[in-house]
């Protein structure tokens, strides 16, 4: 089996590790292409050089633009290069814009497409990754899942039986694989940190950063948490853009307990996230690396594309009423944080299921 692995930016980098690794375990021949969405060290370069993935055969140099623009940047020069190759089987992850964008190039010319996670919905149509998870999923010929209620939606959607699996996360595999190296990391020393004994806050989505208002609204959330906790605050590049814009960058700066730190590599982040007594966030990714910690998470989004991490895991569904956020984080300081269970099949084997599907039918 001769696989082209595509990745395009953060959220990618720790869902294809695993398949390259099992990829070279069973000798299996490989290509990897980075469309260079994301491209700067903070943004990519770390999560290679700490996950083992090796340097990009190609790197097609994207980078940002509009969405559109983007996409049709990376389905012009990802067609390029399918013009020099010709896999067996093309795999995407995730949701971002070069998911489609290859996926898409890929089912023009007839090459085999593999979703891998498949079948997650938020049903919100505003979310440009709902857009590209529908579309990339009914051109997939393979449409590798993460749980019983991603199968139901693709059925839902008239997605034939007979192209979906259920293989589990494919993002636990890294979790599982590099715990013990997250976990011997130094940066709860470095921030004079204890377990158990601060919050986690990651904010990143346009719906909630670019209006100033609902902003502002965060930033005052934040303030009034970390007058109760020492709240950790990695700064996505976008989130600082918009903080200063609307003059509320020196606010947060000045925030008594609020640690604001430059984006983390992937083992920094997962021992914060592994030792915080909760995490607040706006992130699909870790609602499920919260569930598997067994940490309560409190997304601040009106809808999640994680529902498993709701009915089984540690995840609440807040909205964006700082009021209501505060509301909940208040009963996990109180003692009453949400407690849950990993679901089935999130136990670091996904990318050998994958596998052994593929090499099957191919």
């Amino acid at each position: 089996m001769n696989a082209l692995n595509v990745v395009g930016a953060r959220p990618n980098f720790m869902k294809i590790a695993p398949l390259v690794h099992a990829m070279a375990r069973r000798r299996l021949s490989q290509t990897l292409v980075h469309t260079g969405q994301h491209y700067d060290a903070r943004m990519s370069r770390v999560f290679f050089d700490e996950l083992g993935i090796p340097k990009p055969d190609i790197d097609l140099e994207v980078g940002s633009a509009s969405h559109a623009v983007q996409t049709g940047e990376i389905l012009i020069r990802f067609d390029a290069v399918l013009d020099r190759l010709t896999p067996d089987i093309l795999l995407v992850v995730g949701d971002v814009n070069s998911t489609l964008a290859c996926a898409l190039a890929a089912a023009k010319r007839h090459i085999p497409v593999a979703h891998i996670e498949a079948g997650l919905r938020s049903f919100d149509r505003a979310m440009p990754e709902e857009i590209n998870r529908v579309l990339t999923d009914h051109l997939a010929d393979f449409c590798f899942s993460p749980s019983p209620d991603a199968d139901a939606n693709l059925r839902a959607e008239g997605v034939a039986d007979e192209k979906i699996f259920c293989v589990g996360n494919i993002m636990i595999d890294t979790l599982m694989a590099q715990r013990e190296r997250a976990l011997a990391s130094t940066l709860l020393v470095r921030l004079s940190l204890e377990p158990g004994q601060y919050a986690l806050a990651t904010l990143h989505r346009p719906s909630n950063v670019d209006d100033p208002a609902l902003l502002k609204g965060f930033v005052e959330l934040f303030a009034q948490t970390a007058a109760a906790v020492p709240l950790v605050f990695p700064v996505h590049p976008r989130t600082r853009a918009q903080a200063e814009k609307a003059g509320l960058w020196t606010t947060l700066q000045n925030t008594p307990g609020l640690i604001l730190t430059e984006p983390l590599g992937y083992l920094d982040f997962m021992a914060l996230t592994a030792q915080a007594r909760f995490v607040m966030t706006d992130s699909g990714g870790l609602q499920e690396e919260t569930t598997v910690f067994g940490i309560p998470c409190l997304t601040l989004r009106e809808n999640t594309d994680r529902p498993v991490t709701i009915t089984e895991g540690t995840n609440t569904l807040t909205g964006t009423d700082p009021t209501a956020i505060w509301r909940e984080a208040e009963a996990i300081l109180a003692g009453h944080g949400k407690t849950g269970r990993i679901p089935e099949l999130w136990d670091g084997r996904t990318a050998e299921r994958i596998l052994d599907i593929l090499t099957e039918r191919l």
